[in-house]
């Protein structure tokens, strides 16, 4: 038996002949036996859920270089340097920092495991000769399957007939009407959203009714083709390839810092082998920034909690800064830019002018068919209600496939009236006479060019377009022949209106910075008419099929060109979020059906609404609870104060270990003693961490959240060598103050130059939190706390009994004043410098 996969990768189950069919899953019209259909479900490729184990998620919080770097510091402290408090500080600020992402991401971790409620609900099917009902999970390939209105469809199928049947298809191609089905050979290049012959898993029967051959079912649909690309390595966004980027860069520096250190002892100055080693691992250890883990943690868990106080659902805690820089946003239109539901847009006559006679005759015959109900009249009847008490419904002629018409007889006002509404084209034919807006009948034949051109022009404004048209008719019974001699009356034009607050929502994201391209799979003049409609004014528009002619190269270099990608296929979706990527962007994907879960899953931010299908909301790592798109802007501007914040951190931390490490390095090559003892580093970089923690809940400035922002390791290292060389300068300031004061006394050059190094890092915190200079921004309370706190106990740590027991010595008061007088110096010589750097080393656009 050939697999359901062949068909889908191979043959095209819409493109092959009935029998070929029935021969080749070795089925017929009365179905498989029930033995056949127990046999071929042990074989089955299932729809399977792609949720993660716990430890995978636990052992995922530490795979980054920094982690790992941060790890051998803590190794370092407990075995070589015999500072176990580092060690243990170390060890609990990864475990609290990497526990709180896994309980976040643990809490949303059922990715696809919902998926299979799409499937929990029951088919029919023929076994032996005979309907019967089975759980749809036992649905298998070979099964004839009955379709009614609100019905699953249970796998991919192959149409055998068809009465009245509508399929809503919006989810896997993101068409808003439902698509008409009937049975039917179609060649093998039909794009999805055309293939009427076929059902497909995922979607469901709006109305009418219909049997199918079922070709595939589970992982072997269109539906599990999608689900297995969520089962790929999870593509790297942005932020985690800033922060891998960042590691690496540590990860050098702390090398060539101990080498250098350790080399210059042993081999000039002779130094004692393990000392040397000692000093150039206190100096690896004393650089890297042991809270980052933390902060980043502590960051992005608070901008979570504000988000969900606006009704955003964080599943992904670097999703959040993820948001923050992103710079592109690409949306599917229907049920996110888009209501995702069909309304009556207008109601015209022949000159296209608003008509109430057009609107009440079309509410008439939306009213009094007894058929299925549908989408579009349903509309009608929404648009404008009216008066039927006095109107009498008299006979009516089904909608069908061939006419694609639907009338009704009703008698009003003593007259018997056929109406009669459907395909365009199908009611024009019909019609030799046009009635025009003053009640005077004219031949159609000379309107025909105007109502054909009024039709196009519709239709390219991204309308659905139905004719209108009326005759007296008194016979006593109708039928299909009396659809003839009717009076054209006007156009139905319906559409799925974007949403109210779409236009402002992609303005004030313009405004932050952030681009918008429309993905979906509507043609492109429904798109490019949505798009204007939301503020996207003279589109450039490439279709799935133009996409095709195109290699990976060139889609990337065009994809930054484009406005609209129309017409497009789920996999398709995902090539582009991709080549964006690859282009230097930073991509969010806003989307909320099957067919956009893959290009969720690709995004750098994937994000989703509460009403979207539960395999969207599960690719994606924000979900918006809220029908509003202006959260997006709210979070958008959360995203960019927690990546600030983060920022922040990681400027003070490179610039002020780099700065303190080199001075530590080059006093040490000078001074017949070590500048500060391993334990006394460590002390400095412990008490520096409560203020660098108090970091995560500063204020921002404006300026920061009114544009994306990104790692930039170029801007780091530049950062990193500039603040540092800097820092250093007043570092040497110190040391010679000291010397001309207090001569080279051990002790006490240690107990000064510790009170010195504390300080000038809460002075560098306060300078580079902010571009502005640092007394016109104002921080947050917690963080002028710490900062207050630690140069207090900073002050005060060498008077105090524990200060030989930290190698320290009781400062003459002179010393405190060389300290904080230089400290000031300090916070003044880095504003300059900060001045300089953003003026002229800073990239515009970085």
């Amino acid at each position: 038996m050939v697999t359901g996969k062949a068909f889908r990768d191979e043959h095209g189950l819409w493109a092959m002949e009935l029998d070929y069919l029935w021969q080749a899953l070795r089925t017929s019209p009365q179905g498989l036996t029930s033995a056949e259909a127990l046999k071929r479900l042990e074989i089955l490729n299932p729809l399977r859920s792609r949720r993660r184990s716990a430890w995978y998620l636990l052992l995922e919080q530490f795979k980054s270089p920094i982690i790992l770097l941060l790890l051998c510091s803590a190794i370092l402290s407990f075995v070589l340097i015999d500072d176990a408090t580092n060690g243990w500080i170390i060890v609990c600020i990864l475990l609290a920092g990497g526990l709180l992402g896994f309980w976040q991401e643990l809490s949303a971790a059922d990715a696809v495991a919902r998926l299979a409620g799409l499937i929990e609900t029951k088919a029919v099917v023929v076994r032996d000769g005979t309907e019967t009902t089975v759980s749809l999970d036992k649905v298998v390939p070979g099964d004839i399957v009955r379709l009614r209105a609100g019905d699953l469809v249970p796998g991919d199928c192959r149409l055998l007939e068809a009465k009245d049947l509508f399929v809503n298809e919006s989810t896997l191609t993101g068409e808003s009407f439902p698509t008409e089905k009937s049975p039917g050979l179609l060649p093998l290049q039909t794009a999805l959203h055309k293939r009427t012959n076929g059902l497909f898993l995922g979607t469901h029967v709006v109305s009418g009714f219909g049997s199918a051959l079922v070709v595939a079912t589970g992982g072997d649909t269109e539906l599990g083709k999608i689900s297995a690309s969520l089962e790929s390595h999870a593509f790297e966004t942005g932020f985690e390839r800033g922060l891998r980027h960042f590691g690496q860069l540590l990860i050098k520096v702390v090398i060539a810092i101990t080498a250098v250190v350790f080399l210059v002892k042993v081999g000039l100055q002779d130094k004692d082998f393990m000392e040397s080693l000692l000093v150039g691992l206190a100096l690896a250890v004393g650089m890297t920034p042991q809270l980052l883990p933390a902060v980043t943690s502590v960051v992005l868990a608070a901008g979570a909690k504000e988000m969900a106080k606006h009704q955003v659902i964080v599943k992904q805690l670097l999703a959040i800064e993820n948001l923050g820089s992103m710079t592109l946003l690409c949306s599917d239109k229907t049920g996110t830019l888009t209501e995702g539901e069909i309304k009556l847009h207008e109601a015209l006559d022949v000159e296209g002018r608003t008509s109430e006679r057009v609107s009440q005759h079309a509410y008439l015959n939306a009213f009094f068919q007894s058929g299925f109900a549908n989408p579009i009249d349903r509309a009608i009847l929404s648009h404008h209600p009216f008066d039927t008490s006095l109107v009498e419904k008299q006979d009516e002629i089904p909608y069908d496939f061939t006419r694609k018409r639907l009338s009704v007889r009703v008698r009003a006002n003593g007259v018997n009236i056929l109406i009669t509404k459907g395909a365009f084209e199908n009611v024009l034919a019909i019609c030799p006479w046009a009635e025009m807006p003053n009640g005077e009948l004219v031949d159609i034949q000379s309107l025909k060019d105007s109502i054909k051109s009024r039709f196009e022009s519709l239709s390219e404004g991204g309308l659905r377009v139905l004719g209108i048209a009326i005759r007296s008719l008194d016979t006593p019974r109708i039928n299909k022949d009396s659809e003839c001699e009717m009076t054209f009356l006007g156009f139905l034009a319906f559409a799925d209106p974007p949403k109210s607050d779409a236009k402002q929502t992609i303005s004030e994201l313009r405004d932050l910075g952030v681009g918008l391209k429309i993905i979906t799979g509507d043609n492109r003049a429904t798109a490019a008419s949505i798009s204007r409609r939301v503020g996207i004014q003279s589109p450039r528009i490439l279709t799935g099929v133009e996409m095709l002619s195109l290699d990976d190269q060139t889609l990337q270099a065009l994809s930054l060109e484009i406005d609209i990608f129309a017409e497009i296929e789920p996999n398709q979706k995902e090539q582009i979020i991709v080549a964006l990527k690859k282009s230097g962007q930073v991509v969010g994907y806003l989307g909320d059906g099957i067919n956009d879960a893959s290009a969720l899953h690709a995004a750098d931010v994937g994000i989703s609404v509460a009403s979207a299908v539960d395999v969207a909301r599960e690719a994606a790592q924000i979900v918006l609870l809220k029908q509003d798109l202006r959260v997006l802007v709210r979070g958008v501007s959360e995203g960019r104060k927690t990546f600030s914040n983060t920022l922040k951190y990681v400027f003070f931390a490179i610039s002020a270990n780099f700065g303190y490490m080199l001075s530590l390095a080059i006093a040490s090559l000078f001074l017949p003693f070590e500048p500060l003892l391993a334990s006394q580093i460590l002390l400095v970089n412990l008490l520096a961490d409560f203020p660098a923690m108090a970091m995560a809940t500063d204020s921002v400035d404006p300026e920061l959240i009114h544009r994306p922002r990104r790692w930039d390791t170029r801007l780091i290292v530049r950062f990193m060598i500039t603040f540092g060389v800097s820092s250093s300068v007043f570092d040497f300031m110190t040391f010679g103050a000291m010397y001309a004061l207090f001569g080279l006394n051990e002790v006490l050059f240690h107990t000064g130059w510790f009170i010195e190094s504390t300080l000038t890092g809460l002075m560098i915190m306060m300078v580079v939190r902010t571009s502005r200079p640092f007394f016109l921004s104002r921080p947050g309370k917690l963080f002028i706390a710490a900062i207050t706190t630690i140069a207090a106990i900073t002050l005060v740590l060498p008077y105090s009994p524990l200060s030989e027991r930290l190698g320290f010595v009781t400062p003459p008061r002179e010393l405190i004043f060389v300290a904080i007088g230089i400290t000031i110096l300090y916070g003044f010589g880095l504003e300059t410098v900060k001045s300089l750097f953003y003026r002229y080393l800073v990239d515009r656009d970085s």
